[in-house]
């Protein structure tokens, strides 16, 4: 029979993986595979339709609904450029703490994560768990979708979710939904002397920038809802981080490339948020093809993250608080995978050991008292099971 790890010595194997969201993670899905099946325990995958990437989920116990479904991510974000002190795909602990990519966000939790899986199956628990692991979580939670979809009718409907994005072991019953959208002005060329005759995607795609800033001072202005003020910022915010454009300072632009981004508070209509982006979108659209009618503005969505909405007595919260002890509200402002199993008829709550100031850092780490504490909270939902 295959030796049981401990947490420590799964995540320095998960770790050991450098599962960059550009790069296959199936090194590490074979891994996890191969090692769960020393246990007896049969995993599934469900596998990226174009990139050698899957995801992995398992479950065990009695063959019945309502298991505890552990989610996690297997992705990490880049190390290039950051100034790191250690290897970041080597865990090293010095200073009360565990320095690697990922420790904080998030394998220091899919190692808790698997290890439980482990304990409840040799303990032979009466109420079942599943493990969940994603991929491309970091490039907008793009991974989960598919992933819950497969898992449907190949095991039984899971329960309560616990999505272990680190929140420091508290159980957070709300986050922000968000929405992206790869917006592409195409122009039409003219010497800038000619300015009028020609379609400059700079200047129109400026104009569709701008729909950000007078949604974000609007919404700024306005008074938030008891749910919205909770979240810091108390109000959906709209943003656009990187542009893209133009041939020379003499031509107009025959390109603009940019994504617009919102995060909404839970509450925010998200459909009418995209169809208010879609109409500001199609009337500058207007504006230019009246001037040339090969002008355009095409709109991909590239990710779709529901809000996490707090549940009146919801069963993931319940479980999370009865394990923590932990009575406080909390929620925050950046989208997870919980958001995405509650739209699927989940109970979810995210809560996972770390602090998420740590995560995408470079020297990247967990302390091993946040560690610790999340085998703490492992052992005790076990022993609930049995």
């Amino acid at each position: 029979m295959t030796v049981r790890l401990t947490p420590l010595e799964l995540m320095t194997k998960l770790i050991s993986f450098p599962t960059v969201s550009r790069d296959s993670n199936l090194p590490l899905v074979d891994w996890v595979e191969d090692y769960l099946a020393g246990h007896g325990i049969t995993s599934h995958r469900y596998y990226h339709p174009e990139q050698p990437k899957a995801a992995l989920f398992a479950h065990v116990g009695p063959e019945v609904e309502g298991a505890v479904v552990l989610s996690g991510h297997t992705d990490v974000v880049p190390v290039d450029g950051q100034p790191w002190d250690t290897d970041p795909f080597v865990v090293t602990e010095r200073e009360a703490k565990y320095f690697g990519r990922g420790t904080c966000d998030m394998k220091g939790f899919d190692a808790l994560a698997i290890w439980a899986l482990v304990e409840a199956h040799h303990a032979g628990v009466s109420t079942p768990m599943q493990l969940a692991l994603s991929f491309d979580e970091e490039i907008g939670c793009l991974g989960a979708p598919p992933m819950i979809e497969a898992m449907q009718g190949v095991v039984p409907k899971g329960g309560p979710v616990i999505v272990g994005e680190p929140s420091m072991m508290k159980a957070v019953t709300g986050h922000k939904g968000g929405q992206g959208f790869d917006t592409h002005v195409v122009g039409f060329e003219v010497h800038s002397s000619l300015l009028p005759q020609g379609v400059s995607a700079i200047l129109e795609g400026a104009k569709v920038i701008d729909f950000a800033n007078h949604r974000n001072a609007e919404n700024a202005a306005a008074m938030p809802s008891a749910l919205a003020a909770m979240f810091d910022p108390p109000y959906t915010t709209w943003h656009v981080g990187q542009v893209q454009g133009g041939t020379a300072h003499n031509i107009t632009a025959k390109s603009c490339k940019f994504s617009m981004d919102f995060r909404a508070v839970p509450g925010d209509d998200v459909v009418a948020l995209k169809e208010a982006y879609l109409a500001h979108v199609a009337e500058v659209e207007r504006g230019m093809q009246a001037i040339h009618p090969d002008t355009r503005i095409a709109i991909d969505t590239r990710f779709n993250v529901p809000p996490l909405q707090p549940e009146p007595d919801g069963a993931a919260e319940a479980l999370a608080r009865a394990i923590t002890g932990d009575n406080g509200t909390h929620v925050v402002s950046y989208g997870t995978e919980a958001g995405q199993f509650q739209a699927a008829g989940y109970s979810a709550v995210v809560c996972g050991p770390g602090d998420i100031a740590q995560a995408h850092q470079p020297n990247e780490f967990i302390t091993v008292a946040q560690f610790e504490a999340g085998h703490a909270f492992m052992r005790d939902l076990v022993a609930r099971l049995v």
